[in-house]
């Protein structure tokens, strides 16, 4: 999908394991705004690698359709990619680069860090196993995950928003003990092969960025250009989720509101006045974004139509 031509893809990449809510779609509206304001095209793709609920992909992309965004060329999925990922396990694999896992995440919660690793990060448990350290393992018909044995523990990203960004590395796992492709592996693949070279996403990921950053240098692959935004709250403080009532489209369409309305929220928590995304592209301005997460109260925030 990719060519030579720059500037190359942004993206937007959702789970499909429930509906959207307010959260994901200003942040989907934010990628596709950066995309759309630098001639980037602008790239959907599925990470279903993980807990898919069935129906989830379609409502989704509904809902993102709905709300006026586009994308080029057809929705591409994770799943009908694994090829590329377990190429580049073994490539890491035949550099050195990786080791056998069979720690719990119990086990990894309970262990120490390694003075190799950061706070908070794998402690490196399996790093030295002996070959009967294995073997035992093996005996005990417990799959091993696969892990990265990083040479560093920590890697500076350049953030639009957030500027320089050290954050740390540690041996994340690259295929788990189901034998799928993890996650940090499976996005850096991804956004390489697709020619992916801006990333536009929450700040809550901005700590495991580095990691995913460090790991595109080791396959050789250049690393994206990021922007981590803010992002919605509810009013307690705590990342906005589905138990914070009506905050899905179908929920706010259900109390009168059109998603018009909903992208006339949206656009006004980002200090603009639009009702459609074109609209709000012909104003927007990456570096006047606020900072501050926007907090989502579902009693007075968004109105349906024609009320004041």
């Amino acid at each position: 999908m990719s060519d030579s031509r720059a500037p190359g893809w942004g993206r937007y990449a959702p789970s499909p394991s429930g509906d959207l809510h307010l959260g994901n779609l200003r942040t989907a509206l934010l990628a596709w705004l950066f995309a759309r304001s630098t001639d980037r095209r602008f790239l959907m793709r599925v990470d279903d690698l993980d807990r898919v609920r069935p129906g989830a992909e379609q409502r989704q992309l509904a809902d993102l359709a709905a709300i006026g965004l586009d994308w080029d060329g057809p929705v591409v999925r994770q799943s009908d990619r694994l090829d590329r990922y377990l190429a580049a396990i073994e490539q890491l694999t035949a550099a050195g680069l990786t080791y056998e896992c069979f720690c719990t995440r119990r086990e990894i919660q309970q262990a120490a860090t390694a003075p190799h690793g950061p706070m908070g990060a794998y402690p490196g448990t399996c790093r030295t196993l002996t070959a009967a350290d294995r073997a035992r393992h093996l005996a005990s018909d417990r799959p091993p995950a696969l892990r990265l044995r990083a040479d560093r523990t920590d890697f500076e990203i350049i953030d639009e928003l957030h500027g320089p960004y050290r954050g740390p590395v540690d041996d994340v796992v690259l295929r788990r003990g189901d034998g799928l492709p993890a996650y940090n592996l499976a996005v850096v693949v991804d956004d390489a092969a697709e020619g992916v070279d801006q990333v536009v996403r929450g700040d809550d990921l901005l700590p495991s960025t580095p990691r995913q950053a460090y790991l595109a240098t080791l396959l050789g692959l250049p690393a994206p250009r990021y922007a981590h935004v803010p992002l919605v709250l509810n009013t307690a403080g705590q990342r906005l989720a589905k138990r914070d009532g009506s905050v899905t489209l179908a929920d706010r369409i259900e109390l009168g509101n059109t998603p018009e309305d909903v992208v006339a929220a949206m656009a006004r928590s980002l200090g603009y006045s639009a009702r459609t995304p074109a609209q709000l592209l012909k104003q927007f301005d990456p570096a006047e974004l606020p900072r501050a997460p926007w907090i989502f109260d579902e009693n007075g925030l968004l109105q349906p139509s024609g009320c004041p």
